[in-house]
């Protein structure tokens, strides 16, 4: 079958959603000629789609040059259709009953380019809590949602976020050298949950777990945290069942046969 032809088989209205599409289900950094494989586009059509939609922020070209991931503008409409309003109204209940259940501060968050963003939280009754509201964006190396991000990348991107990301100290126990973090990240990854020991706030801990999609990719992750005078590192980890049948609970909510 000549290009022509081939050209012709996906509506021009339907192939830069086929392009979004393919790069969501790879899952980590495509080139076009992969992406390619499955719609079968000219070689010339291909790079085109690709770049109108880097142009546009759909997507970023990664630091080798070669691959493309989700841009900003298609990371915020994700976003925006996971906080649709059946699925938020569930996604709040589910919160509320582990915040309860708890008794401290649980939260939702996402991966940006360079930071988890918490995407919903439900508040502590307690008086005394920490303020992080929906918005805000924390580092990934010293948080325990950003170490459970982390944890799921693939080794190489690994190395090239540690070789551009400047380990500063935030807080009493911050882990700031390369290796250390690396060898924390492999322990992450072993027990399947991440924790946060005084790493980005003095008198903070928190515990996270992730949240898959059906492929079973992390695509957020749910964490609590408390004061350290309320509520101890060790006392906190006995919550990890608790936080994996949440975790379980909004991975169905976002699975391809409920959306």
């Amino acid at each position: 079958m000549d290009d022509q032809a081939r050209d012709g088989q996906i509506p021009t209205n339907l192939r830069l959603l086929l392009v979004l599409e393919a790069l969501a289900e790879a899952g980590s950094p495509v080139t076009p000629t992969e992406v390619n494989q499955t719609l079968g586009l000219p070689k010339p059509t291909i790079h085109r789609l690709f770049a109108t939609l880097e142009a546009e922020g759909f997507i970023q070209r990664e630091i080798d040059g070669r691959g493309y991931c989700p841009g900003r503008r298609l990371r915020v409409m994700s976003a925006g259709i996971l906080s649709s309003l059946r699925i938020r109204t569930a996604r709040v209940a589910i919160l509320t009953a582990l915040a309860e259940a708890i008794n401290e501060t649980c939260n939702i968050s996402l991966p940006d380019l360079d930071a988890m963003i918490y995407l919903e939280r439900v508040e502590t009754k307690w008086p005394l809590r920490i303020q992080l509201p929906v918005g805000s964006r924390v580092p990934f190396y010293c948080t325990a949602s950003g170490k459970m991000y982390l944890s799921s990348l693939e080794r190489k991107h690994l190395e090239n976020y540690l070789r551009a990301t400047e380990l500063s100290p935030r807080a009493a126990n911050t882990i700031t050298a390369p290796g250390d973090l690396v060898a924390e990240l492999d322990r992450v990854r072993a027990r399947g949950y991440a924790t946060d020991n005084e790493e980005f706030m003095d008198g903070m801990i928190a515990v996270a777990v992730p949240i898959r999609d059906s492929f079973g990719r992390l695509v957020s992750a749910l964490s609590f945290h408390a004061p350290l005078q309320r509520l101890s590192l060790d006392e906190a980890i006995n919550n990890v069942d608790r936080l994996n049948a949440a975790a379980d609970k909004l991975s169905a909510l976002i699975s391809t046969s409920d959306l």
